[in-house]
């Protein structure tokens, strides 16, 4: 019994050795992954099933060639979602109003009862699109769905690529803020919004620490573009797993370099999560499991709390990118803008 003891205890130090050796090795190496089935998942609602179950975003693999190639996509991006926009409003109960703040435009969206909880406090929002759809209204969706529970949001249409590439939608966000916070106490201004969006509500707490600006009360980022370029696990692990953007290596990826035009997409303004979080609000974020965003969320996640900083992480089942706001009709919709909504109703200032 002595010697098999011996013995077993040999093998298994050879095997710790050997697995030390295979990871060292490995350490710049990439994984291969056998090809095998992705069922859908059964533990997500029958509405999210038949979400993962459609085929993957036909325009994901896109490469516009000129300024006026990516224009035209815009302007038919654009007028596919603004065709939806009034039923949205209605259903939410929410008016649209233009104006401009220190030369932005920007669009007023007010729910027709505001509670009294309320009346004194707004949420800035940043559209989603890459840096370069979704212009105007075709930019409301998130805001709309927040308004409708409850809040005045002030959503800003800021500069986008092609025509004014980095730092012009941070230069926008900044102009608004600086408005903002002259009419609003700061505390009682929260801020969102996803994808894009999400990466510029991040950018811009960048920029107003680095400014000396006020900070906001609370901040909700949606699946952030935290990571601008191509760094971080869920770009490969989830690559042809998220049907909405699919993979990085198409429209994503030709996206991040007509924006950032040249600059180092490692700058914190255009990949916060590179960012210095101490004393940044507190933060509530979202993604999904088969988000390609995923690990951009987790990350930023994880250096909010080792900051300090008061953070919520939401991962939802299922999800890849945006679907919430994609599908509002997503049971998974109405529960992550109710805790936005309740997120915000708890943080902000009174």
């Amino acid at each position: 019994m002595r010697g098999r003891a011996f013995a077993v205890a040999a093998m298994a130090t050879v095997l710790v050795s050997v697995g030390a050796t295979d990871r060292a090795a490995a350490m710049d190496e990439t994984v291969v992954v056998p090809p095998r089935p992705l069922p859908v998942p059964k533990t997500v609602s029958p509405e999210l099933q038949r979400l993962i179950g459609s085929p993957m975003n036909p325009s994901w693999d896109q490469h516009p060639a000129s300024a006026e190639a990516w224009r035209a996509l815009v302007k038919t991006y654009a007028a596919d979602i603004e065709t939806a926009l009034p039923a949205l409003m209605a259903r939410e109960k929410v008016t649209i109003r233009a104006d401009r703040m220190n030369g932005v435009p920007v669009f007023w969206v007010e729910p027709e009862t505001v509670p009294s909880e309320n009346r004194d406090r707004i949420l800035l929002n940043f559209h989603g699109g890459a840096y370069v759809f979704a212009p105007g209204k075709a930019g409301l969706r998130d805001a709309i769905l927040l308004a409708g529970r409850g809040f005045r949001v002030l959503s800003v249409d800021y500069r986008m690529a092609p025509d004014a590439p980095y730092p012009a939608a941070i230069d926008d966000a900044e102009a608004v803020w600086k408005a903002v916070v002259a009419q609003y106490p700061a505390k009682r201004v929260g801020v969102f919004g996803s994808s894009t969006g999400g990466a510029m509500t991040l950018a811009l707490v960048v920029r107003a620490k680095a400014h000396h600006l006020p900070l906001p009360g609370a901040l909700w980022a949606g699946t952030p573009w935290a990571q601008l370029d191509k760094v971080g696990d869920s770009y490969f692990t989830n690559d042809h797993i998220d049907n909405a953007l699919v993979s990085y290596d198409g429209l994503l990826g030709a996206a991040a370099r007509l924006y950032a035009n040249g600059h180092d997409m490692a700058d914190p303004e255009l990949s916060p999560v590179n960012a210095d979080f101490t004393g940044f609000p507190p933060t509530l974020l979202t993604t999904g499991t088969r988000d390609l965003f995923l690990s951009n969320t987790i990350r930023v996640h994880r250096k909010l709390k080792q900051a300090g900083g008061v953070s919520d992480l939401n991962v939802y089942e299922g999800l890849s990118h945006g679907d919430f706001e994609r599908d509002p009709d997503l049971p998974e919709s109405r529960e992550v803008y109710g805790e936005a909504a309740a997120f915000f109703r708890q943080m902000l200032a009174r």
